[in-house]
């Protein structure tokens, strides 16, 4: 008799996160396989509290949906597969009801994803692309060390594909966030002594 393993999903990692051995770890879950981090650095902070501020400040009056930082998402099409993104914009449209303390019911419309010391490039994009695969409409991978972000699409009838922008380019809301620019420089101002 063949034993099968049972693959894990959002309710056995919310189960274990209840754990107090696993109280004090991040741990996302893709297709049913536990994937833990470390703690993100200094610099990852920083760019995400930059990023949460721009999107902030163009949202605030304009009541077009919520802002997160590092909360869980999943779709209700698959149950093995939680992600949480660095920070994340879901529209009030798409936001499930009612409200819970748990994690999301829906991906969000936009993802982005800081690239740590601890990330390799292939599997920060293999992240994008499961964010795209179900439900999300824009991801953005921030690198750090090449001062641009690589914005990842999922185009009708072809594989995702991503674009690099770098230091004096803007990226766009595009329909998620229509008028929301955010000139790359921002991110990456010069280094203080």
């Amino acid at each position: 008799m063949d034993i099968q393993e049972r693959l894990l999903d959002v309710d056995d990692l919310w189960e274990l996160g209840l754990d107090p051995a696993y109280s004090d770890r991040y741990i996302e879950l893709i297709d049913g396989e536990l994937i833990e981090m470390p703690q993100p650095g200094r610099r990852h902070g920083l760019l995400a509290a930059e990023i949460v501020f721009y999107l902030r400040l163009f949202t605030r009056t304009r009541e077009l949906g919520e802002i997160t930082i590092e909360s869980g998402y999943y779709s209700a099409d698959d149950r093995h597969t939680l992600l949480g993104p660095d920070v994340a914009f879901l529209s009030y449209d798409r936001l499930p009801q009612p409200p819970t303390d748990k994690w999301v019911s829906v991906m969000p419309d936009l993802a982005i994803e800081i690239r740590s010391p601890s990330d390799s490039l292939a599997d920060i994009r293999r992240k994008a692309q499961v964010y795209l695969r179900n439900g999300t409409t824009i991801v953005w991978i921030v690198l750090p060390d090449q001062q641009g972000v690589e914005v990842w699409r999922q185009v009708e009838g072809s594989p995702p594909a991503s674009e690099f922008f770098g230091v004096g380019d803007k990226l766009s809301g595009e329909d998620i966030l229509p008028g929301f620019e955010l000139d790359i420089s921002l991110l990456f101002p010069p280094e203080r002594n």
